[in-house]
């Protein structure tokens, strides 16, 4: 995709002279939608990013936020790699990963969780399960072998990803104040060194191929433009970069990402307002021949930018060299242009902040979203019930997870199956664990975009509030259609209205994110996706879980039924359409509260599927449970804030608790699900409850 003439009459404004072949790349990817967030940028300003335990909020490599009573940091950051995930789904995935991790090094910290959010085509098409399996693995091999434990995240199925797969990823990382390295370049004389991989071709053009939409024969056509991995040599980069901070090497650090080396070293520089001069003869390659362009550009993984001391040059490089990694002095740090030059030959010479900083953003007309009337279908309940528990939306994901190492780094105290994931923080003297949830519903904000996008916060919140956390910070990955389409972009921007608003309502600063656009193809655009990776914190390791404790037991909703269907399972698998439920965040504090009362033995918030699946994955082999709905829309509605209690003491917890608190039944000891609306009764023992729900595992294994 060349530089747009609209563009190219800027730069030769800006340079007064026609653009080198490189520096026209150069611009073009940087200026693209995936770098510059030229249709999204104005949009930005929605959401809340401050708070007094935000240390570092957007525009770096990743977030920084301090955990409330303790002297440690986390980082925190989410990307995208969806378009090479269609194209070649094992490394799109992979290098994914890879990404997101090296953005936690780049701060200085150490990587300890990752979050998948993934979103596939319908689940009954053949290349949707291909797409997913693909994706799956790469996402397994890369973390397991790097040593990083995947904990949370989600797996959806819609029909608008068909033609064009979501992959999110988010990454948390541990640090100290001490250790905190920032992406702004600080001196003119300091020296930019290149550690990691060897350069080759691979991923060139990879932000402009990001910023467009998929075409029929991408497969096959834009393969060049995907990265390839190997954990192998991250997990080198990741003991490296925790010795060069340990020795306090590092001035600045940026990942190598989109645009390659261009985009982080000028990136870098800008944001220190300063320049840089580059020797790309200097770059250590792993092709013969290689252009300027290809040096500049090419988006090879596993390779870090570091500012550094001159007098510290050696030091660095020894390092690289204890860990077997590649090391290069490729140039340094000035007060002028950013300057590179090839073969003796100046190829770029340029503003580094007009390059990083400088594109002009896109006024785009909008189309309001609408939500849909109601036709709701009329299935008996035993049809209902089965329908919803085997769609796999709302099965089981366990096939997913077991291929991920959720163990590793020995942190995990709450492991993926809960509603929450939780890690200890390991300090001393303390058991403050941090909680991580992360996912969107696309049924939700398909059916109505900002309202859905504020369900999504709120959902989030509730995970955490039933393992007894508190939000601490948020990052989202927006991914949309093709903005240019007045009602595509319409539900984007209502969406982040939504999450924003949401996002605000449950107290939780968005710190950082990611904006994909382009997400369209022949199949159409994807539905508005705004993944939300939430993270909390709380004292204690220890949490309820899902599984019911034992028989005679009170069962209580607190937060109380709800009755709106849209965007739910229930009218996916049954047909019909509805509103969008309205959302009430009040109900989230009352799950915190309620997950933290004595007389609570277990916690589930309802969510995919609503109340019924809720109850059926609480059920044991030892326990299960009798309950009655007033109808089939309370027992199917999926309105986020609410959570199914097993309690020993009802009354108690109705006097703790400012929200509705509904009886909903008892648990037995029969291992079943038994469920009573309108004087209809249905009952599923646990091995037909997993039957339903194994959909995952029946087409896969």
């Amino acid at each position: 995709m060349p530089l747009a003439d609209s563009d190219r009459e800027l730069v030769v404004d800006e340079l007064g002279r026609d653009p080198t072949p490189a520096e026209a790349a150069l611009f073009e990817n940087l200026w693209s939608e995936h770098c510059a967030y030229r249709s999204s940028r104005p949009l930005l300003s929605a959401f809340d990013s401050e708070s007094e335990d935000v240390v570092v909020g957007p525009g770096d490599d990743a977030a920084v936020v301090r955990v409330p009573g303790t002297d440690q940091l986390l980082t925190f950051g989410v990307e995208s790699h969806n378009h090479p995930s269609y194209v070649d789904p094992y490394d799109g995935a992979a290098t994914g990963v890879g990404g997101i991790v090296r953005d936690t090094l780049s701060m200085g910290a150490y990587p300890i969780a990752l979050a998948d959010s993934l979103y596939f085509g319908e689940f009954d098409r053949e290349h949707s399960r291909y797409l997913l399996e693909g994706v799956v693995e790469g996402i397994g091999d890369y973390g397991n072998a790097i040593g990083v434990p995947t904990v949370a995240g989600s797996t959806q199925f819609h029909e608008g990803y068909e033609g064009n797969p979501l992959v999110n990823v988010a990454c948390v990382g541990l640090l100290t104040e001490d250790r905190l390295v920032t992406a702004a370049a600080k001196e003119p004389g300091n020296k930019l060194v290149l550690v990691g991989n060897a350069t080759g071709r691979d991923g060139l053009g990879g932000a402009s191929f990001a910023s467009e939409d998929l075409a029929e024969d991408a497969e096959t056509e834009d393969r060049p433009a995907v990265q390839v991995g190997d954990p192998y040599t991250e997990k080198l980069l990741i003991e490296a970069s925790e010795t060069l901070v340990d020795r306090d090497l590092v001035l600045a650090a940026r990942d190598l990402g989109a645009a390659g080396l261009g985009g982080a070293s000028s990136e870098m520089v800008a944001q220190g307002g300063l320049g840089a001069r580059i020797d790309l003869d200097a770059v250590h390659q792993r092709e013969p021949n290689m252009n300027a362009l290809e040096i500049l550009l090419a988006e090879s993984q596993e390779r870090m930018c570091y500012e550094v001391a001159p007098g510290d040059v050696d030091a660095v490089r020894e390092v690289a060299e204890r860990f077997d990694l590649g090391c290069s002095v490729i140039g340094e740090v000035t007060e002028g242009n950013y300057v590179c030059e090839f073969d003796g030959e100046t190829v770029v010479d340029a503003p580094a902040e007009f390059l990083a900083d400088g594109a002009p953003m896109n006024d785009l007309p909008t189309e309001e979203p609408t939500q849909p009337d109601t036709e709701l279908p009329s299935p008996t309940l035993e049809t209902a019930v089965d329908a919803v528990l085997s769609s796999p939306n709302a099965a089981s994901k366990e096939w997913v997870y077991r291929q991920y190492d959720h163990e590793v780094g020995t942190r995990t105290v709450q492991r993926p199956g809960e509603d929450a994931a939780g890690l200890a923080l390991h300090q001393t003297g303390s058991e403050t664990a941090i909680a991580l949830s992360a996912g969107a519903n696309p049924g939700w904000t398909d059916c109505a975009p900002y309202e859905g996008a504020y369900a999504t916060a709120v959902e989030n919140a509730t995970n955490l509030a039933a393992t007894g956390a508190e939000p601490l910070a948020a990052v989202d990955c927006l991914n949309g259609g093709n903005p240019e389409k007045h009602d595509v972009y319409g539900g984007f921007a209502a969406m982040v209205d939504g999450l924003a608003d949401g996002c605000r309502a449950i107290d939780a600063p968005v710190v950082g994110g990611n904006v994909s656009l382009y997400n369209d193809s022949a199949a159409g655009p994807v539905p508005p996706t705004p993944t939300l990776a939430l993270l909390g914190y709380r004292e204690g390791y220890d949490a309820p879980g899902t599984a019911l404790d034992g028989d005679e037991n009170d069962l209580v909703l607190v937060g109380g039924h709800a009755d709106g269907l849209g965007g739910s399972v229930y009218l996916q698998e049954l047909g019909g359409s509805d509103q969008f439920p309205a959302v009430d965040d009040s109900g989230v504090e009352a799950v915190r509260n309620t997950a933290r009362h004595d007389a609570t033995l277990a916690v589930h918030d309802v969510s995919d599927g609503g109340l019924a699946v809720a109850l059926a994955e609480m059920v044991t082999e030892e326990a299960g449970l009798d309950v009655e709905a007033p109808g089939l829309p309370e027992l199917f509605s999926e309105c986020p804030g609410r959570a199914v209690v097993e309690t020993t003491d009802a009354d108690a917890l109705r006097e703790a608790v400012d929200a509705p608190v509904v009886d909903l039944g008892t648990t037995t000891d029969d291992g079943a699900l038994s469920v009573s609306v309108d004087g209809e009764t249905v009952t599923r023992d646990i091995e037909a409850i997993r039957e339903h729900r194994a959909v995952l595992e029946r087409e896969l294994d």
